[in-house]
């Protein structure tokens, strides 16, 4: 039955839709004794997991229930915050109608990041990931709301071809809307009523680990688009993501004063790894790559909060973090655990950042509007990228000209490989397919 389980969800196309976007048949072909879901949500003015909890729990769980018989595990938990009350009451309701006493629901803190899927395990279970490890290790699988969702699609035969999303900032008319996948983000945006600035730029995800889109014009919406945040080019959200990284560095070796409160409020520090953020801040001083203190960086979950919130001197150890990182693995380094157990800052609670807080020193508080559920858009012309998850990208199985149905396989795993297969979001012709996307016109 779990092979049967993990050979629907590959053929659907579902991948992580919370994060990087792991292969979920990846994921959901392992042996563990939990499977947790994510719905803390913990991402500032997101709204498309509460919505689902609220309104799909029946969805959700039914692929929450399929993941765990795919794992083997025993119990399944929903995670989610406590401030999303009609999300919970949906969760409870659904916990309690279970037959078989295997769910639970777990209410988290209103902090950030209660979502990092270490803090989540380390909250709902009181294990504690090893350093650079996996909830796998301490026998977890931990599965997004989004994500759920679809596997019971897929169980239904149905593939990945929508995204719900949250669009908001600089809105007429802030939403919680569906898409189907390659949706121009422009598109989106003239849906919510369009911008209210002349000048903006727009935020893939989150404000903390969203990526700043190069141009907003020329970019579509994925299957790990979780929101679009429209705001001023000058805005501190902005500007600190699409800084130069030479200047980073330059500010960094000029400005940095050690104080320590990066490593103080670091969520992973907090779990008790081995990661300082403010020694890794003289990593670029002059310090070699090879040392113990460059390899720390490793461990970096790149939430952003050492950026956002922790630093007086508004410098960013997240990207400094960041591009050691990326030398260290394009190199090859990896990371030695001393091997010694790992223990809990005793400080850890205290040292929690409320999403409130939070929200004020990224100056969001007026786009805090928890916006509600529109319904659908669908445009006339998608462009859907053959890579939208974690490996290899699809292989194209369809020529220019091609007439697709709305849920056609367009993209194929490639063999022996790790990916995820694309299919058709919109009924409509194949009018191009080029730099790795298939358009369709409606």
């Amino acid at each position: 039955m779990g092979n049967q389980i993990v050979d629907r969800i590959r053929e659907a196309g579902v991948v992580g839709a919370g994060g990087a976007g792991l292969p979920t048949h990846v994921k959901a072909d392992a042996t563990v004794d939990t499977v947790l879901v994510n719905g803390a949500s913990c991402e500032p003015l997101l709204m498309s997991d509460p919505y689902l909890m609220e309104h799909e729990v029946e969805t959700m769980i039914r692929g929450l229930e399929a993941v765990m018989d795919c794992t083997g595990a025993k119990k399944g938990v929903v995670c989610l915050k406590g401030k999303h009350a009609k999300a919970m009451e949906s969760v409870r309701a659904a916990v309690a109608r279970d037959p078989r006493g295997r769910l639970e629901a777990f209410e988290l803190g209103d902090f950030y990041p209660a979502g990092d899927e270490q803090v989540l395990v380390h909250e709902a279970l009181g294990r504690t990931v090893p350093e650079r490890g996996l909830p796998l290790q301490v026998g977890a699988v931990v599965s997004n709301v989004e994500t759920l969702y679809n596997v019971a699609r897929a169980l239904d035969g149905v593939p990945v071809t929508e995204r719900y999303l949250t669009v908001a900032g600089e809105v007429r008319q802030p939403m919680v809307v569906k898409v189907p996948v390659g949706t121009p983000v422009a598109d989106v945006i003239a849906f919510a009523g369009g911008a209210t600035i002349a000048e903006y730029r727009v935020v893939d995800g989150g404000p903390m680990m969203g990526k700043v889109l190069p141009d907003a014009s020329s970019a579509v919406v994925t299957k790990t688009t979780s929101g679009l945040l429209v705001l001023p080019p000058d805005h501190n959200v902005v500007v600190r993501k699409v800084m130069d990284p030479v200047r980073v560095r330059q500010i960094t070796n000029t400005v940095c004063c050690q104080c320590s409160r990066c490593t103080d409020l670091c969520p992973r520090h907090l779990l008790g790894h081995a990661l300082h953020p403010h020694k890794l801040m003289r990593v670029f001083a002059g310090q070699d790559l090879e040392s113990d203190i460059a390899k720390e960086a490793l461990l970096c979950s790149e939430c952003g909060l050492c950026e956002k919130f922790a630093c007086p001197m508004l410098v960013s150890p997240r990207e400094v973090n960041a591009q050691i990182k990326k030398e260290l693995m394009k190199a090859g380094v990896k990371w030695t655990s001393s091997g010694k157990p790992l223990e809990t800052n005793p400080f850890r609670e205290e040292r929690r950042v409320p999403t409130a807080r939070l929200l004020q020193r990224l100056d969001l508080v007026d786009y805090d509007t928890h916006p509600g559920y529109v319904g659908e858009f669908i445009p006339s012309r998608v462009r859907i990228p053959l890579r939208q998850h974690i490996g290899a990208p699809a292989v194209c199985v369809v020529a220019e000209g091609a007439t697709v149905k709305r849920g056609d396989l367009i993209g194929e795993i490639p063999e022996k490989a790790m990916g995820a297969r694309v299919h058709a979001s919109i009924d409509g012709v194949v009018e191009s397919v080029a730099d790795g996307m298939i358009t369709i016109k409606a």
